[in-house]
């Protein structure tokens, strides 16, 4: 079912990805650039970021610390001063396993940081001057990249987990205030991606795919005007099954599946 504007045709448009650096974020950047839209990364990294812009001519590489508003701020202006923006894709993340028995406070408050608060603080930079070019006819899309790790609970989760699930919640209110004014919104909730962040996974990760991979299903979700862009569906669908269960069968399958 189609929930927002079809994104089909990126030529000449403007997407400002965030996170971009490597991993998904990176992959989706490169794909939107190959389809002629015109990309702009942001990250920490400075170096990885002038690699990309190397490698995919008129692109524009500018670092940012999402967890400094001051400095997303004086990104967003950069941006915007060039022309409104038709997308902007929050893709900036950080995973590191912990359970309760490991409580870290200060681990906790970073994933916080980096995967939900760095997500508002762009938001609150690109929100105003994006309602205000869908309101004259130019409606952009907003993309947050979740994790089926935000659907429920899951054991080495603790930090991780309920960051997603923010996002998720966010998207969704976002979806209903935004409609309206013709722009889309969408979530994306992949599932196990070979990337930096699951590098340290100590154990089997079911159905694991590339950036690339992950990437043309997140332009394949935009083009169908998908809200909720979730893959590689053989294992997103079990995820979304096991959403569904009552506690008294959720814990103990998960315990079973995962033997934790």
């Amino acid at each position: 079912m189609s929930l927002n504007p079809a994104q089909r045709d990126w030529r000449g448009r403007r997407a400002w990805l965030i996170g971009a650096s490597s991993g998904i974020g990176r992959a989706t950047a490169s794909a939107l650039h190959a389809r002629g839209a015109a990309v702009i990364v942001s990250a920490r990294s400075e170096a990885a970021l002038n690699a990309f812009a190397a490698q995919h001519p008129g692109s524009l590489a500018l670092p940012v610390d999402t967890g400094v508003p001051d400095a997303v701020r004086t990104a967003a202006a950069q941006v915007l001063a060039t022309g409104p923006l038709d997308l902007v894709c929050y893709c900036a993340g950080t995973y590191r396993g912990m359970r309760a028995t490991e409580f870290n406070l200060a681990e906790m408050l970073h994933h916080e940081q980096v995967n939900y608060t760095g997500a508002l603080h762009v938001l609150g930079a690109v929100l105003p001057a994006m309602l205000a070019s869908a309101r004259a006819g130019r409606a952009g899309h907003i993309g947050l990249v979740s994790s089926v790790a935000g659907f429920r609970g899951l054991p080495k989760s603790l930090a991780y987990g309920p960051t997603k699930a923010a996002l998720i919640n966010l998207a969704e209110a976002l979806y209903l205030d935004l409609h309206d004014l013709g722009m889309g919104v969408s979530v994306i909730n992949p599932g196990f991606v070979a990337t930096p962040l699951t590098e340290g996974n100590d154990f089997d990760m079911p159905a694991l795919i590339s950036p690339e991979e992950a990437a043309a299903a997140i332009l394949k979700g935009w083009a169908q005007g998908q809200f909720d862009i979730h893959f590689p569906k053989r294992f997103t669908r079990v995820m979304k099954m096991l959403r569904v269960l009552p506690y008294g069968w959720y814990f103990p399958a998960i315990r079973k599946f995962t033997g934790l």
